[in-house]
């Protein structure tokens, strides 16, 4: 079996040296902090007991932002899981729910 380098390629294989995936789907951080605004304002009147679900993800996207660092996907991801579970189906908030996922690849 030969070895063959073929250089630093980006892709769903991870294919190269040091090769890095890197998902942002062209997101714009400023729309993402707005998705998350909205998505905080939803709750206050849908299900107040997950404002602060979704707090967290606002604060995590401001202070990176701020910071100029990715954002904690993890901590993101936990917060949208908790709020789906808790939303109805079909509702406007699980709908922004679904697309700041989607934005950030999560």
């Amino acid at each position: 079996m030969g070895t063959y380098n073929i250089g630093n390629i980006n892709g769903p294989a991870n294919i190269g040296d040091h090769g890095r995936i890197e998902i942002n789907n062209g997101a714009d951080p400023a729309a993402v902090v707005r998705l998350a605004e909205q998505l905080v304002e939803r709750l206050r009147t849908d299900n107040p007991a997950l404002v602060p679900q979704a707090q967290i993800i606002q604060g995590e996207l401001a202070d990176a932002g701020q910071d100029g660092r990715p954002a904690n996907g993890g901590r993101i991801r936990s917060a949208l899981e908790t709020i789906g579970i808790g939303v109805a189906a079909g509702s406007g908030s699980l709908a922004l729910v679904q697309e700041i996922g989607r934005v950030l690849g999560l």
